[in-house]
């Protein structure tokens, strides 16, 4: 028995609409802007998604032994190559593609948050 339920994932960024903009490009959904700061990205499976301004945001350093990636997220695809170059022209930017034979790839969103695409 669960204490609770999952209600949303919150991720600081400096500008929630545009964030909120890219994951529904990625993820596919819309968003819900209440004007206030706060965007949800409604109509995606799995844990919702939402977007707080965060005034003072500093994206995190990945890879960074010093500092905390603070989280990620891992989104599957078919097609890694096709998906890649879809991120990247949303406005995503590769932190780790190195390895092109592995089953993933670490990107950065536009707010600096990094995100695998996954072929697993």
């Amino acid at each position: 028995m669960s204490i609770a339920k999952l209600g949303a994932v919150v991720v600081d960024c400096p500008d929630p609409v545009a964030l909120g903009r890219f994951y529904a490009e990625l993820l596919g959904g819309e968003i819900e802007d209440d004007g206030e700061g706060w965007v949800d990205l409604k109509g995606v499976p799995g844990a919702p998604l939402a977007f707080q301004l965060s005034p003072g945001h500093v994206p995190p350093k990945w890879p960074s032994p010093e500092e905390s990636q603070q989280f990620h997220l891992d989104v599957t695809v078919e097609d890694m190559d096709a998906a890649e170059e879809q991120v990247l022209a949303i406005g995503a930017t590769v932190l780790d593609a190195a390895d092109r034979k592995r089953s993933w790839r670490v990107y950065a969103d536009p707010a600096g948050h990094p995100f695998c695409l996954c072929a697993c």
